[in-house]
């Protein structure tokens, strides 16, 4: 729409409805969680040690997600049905379980990231890309 059309009373602009489930964000819809991203957390839990769970609130973008995050900082990330599943996860689990809009997320995953980039950087280096 060209900005003279906005004068005219061309182009009103629409308010869309908002859909019934809440699952509609923006232009976006937010993918529900599924069997697949619970196998996925439940193989990261048992497959490390040290792992620390922290719950994600719903955002304009994301559902709820859990974040795991193990001893050396290497993480995961998956959407969750909802915060209470998530802190029932980690509780059956025996993985310690926090907010993270309350605590944040822990260092060593930022190491990790850090570690992880300069691994990838050097590989790339190496191969001559």
């Amino acid at each position: 729409m060209a900005i003279w059309d906005r004068f005219r009373g061309g182009g009103r602009t629409r308010m869309s409805r908002p859909a019934k489930d809440g699952a509609r964000t923006g232009s976006t819809r937010v993918r529900a969680a599924t069997r697949v991203d619970e196998q996925h957390l439940l193989e990261f839990v048992t497959a490390r040690h040290g792992v620390e769970g922290f719950v994600e609130p719903r955002t304009a973008v994301s559902d709820v997600t859990l974040l795991l995050v193990a001893h050396d900082g290497e993480w995961t990330r998956r959407r969750v049905p909802s915060i209470g599943w998530a802190h029932d996860f980690c509780n059956h689990h025996q993985v310690p379980s926090y907010d993270a809009g309350l605590v944040g997320i822990p260092q060593r995953m930022r190491d990790w990231n850090s570690r992880e980039k300069q691994r990838q950087k050097e590989q790339r280096r190496q191969l001559g890309l």
